[in-house]
């Protein structure tokens, strides 16, 4: 075993430590060590709040990950979801939107909810011809478990000028299962239009592709089973 020369030499310098027979191993070996870099999960960020995680309903073969923002906003939604199951005849979300959207933005998300086996409740296939708009927009709310809002910059127009989409929101403030979706605006613009819906945590396209936001709501709204 090497045996170190400090006592009779010193080790002032970082030259005399590397000539050192037993530190100087220790040394390169230590600088070795001080430069390695820890490699993150691939769901962790810097930002300790946006580390992500399955939500307590996934089943075990999800992949999708949510933030710790996003589980506080969808349980308590899960949760009532959960004593309203046995329900008949219900539609798994209601999808409130623009008129301006109606065949793009919200016709995306609507297929998009579709094609994840979720029912959805949408103006442009649940009203007939000649239906009274209104009516038939509180009947699809009575048969419908979740209510979305698809927030738009032409959703942010139409309450402005107090027409449907305003009337529509009314009714959806006065409900407790609510998730404002944000596409191309943000929290901050609608605060300035809606304090009451702003002040709701939902999600939005700034973090998730619309795709990505209808696998969480499909995943939100599916039933538990046992796997």
């Amino acid at each position: 075993m090497s045996r170190c020369t400090a006592p009779v030499n010193g080790h002032r310098t970082a030259s005399g430590r590397e000539a050192c027979p037993a530190c100087g191993g220790f040394s390169r070996n230590y600088n070795s060590y001080s430069r390695t870099s820890y490699t993150y999960p691939k769901n962790y960020s810097s930002n300790s709040s946006q580390y992500k995680t399955k939500a307590r309903w996934s089943t075990s073969t999800s992949t999708i990950l949510y933030t710790p923002k996003e589980i506080r906003t969808l349980t308590p939604i899960r949760e009532n979801l959960e004593k309203k199951s046995q329900l008949p005849d219900l539609r798994d979300i209601f999808l409130c939107h623009a008129w301006d959207d109606r065949k793009n933005s919200a016709k995306e998300l609507h297929d998009l909810l579709e094609k994840n086996g979720v029912t959805v409740w949408f103006s442009e296939k649940d009203v007939l011809l000649g239906s009274p708009l209104l009516r038939e927009i509180d009947k699809g709310l009575v048969k419908s478990r979740v209510r979305i809002v698809l927030v738009t910059p032409s959703f942010l127009k139409r309450i402005k000028g107090s027409g449907v989409a305003d009337k529509e929101l009314s009714a959806l403030l006065a409900r407790d299962l609510l998730i404002p979706i944000l596409h191309e605006t943000t929290f901050e613009d609608l605060r300035e239009v809606s304090p009451l819906l702003g002040s709701r945590s939902g999600l939005s396209t700034d973090e998730d592709s619309l795709s990505d936001i209808a696998d969480k709501l499909a995943e939100l709204v599916t039933p538990e089973t046992t796997e």
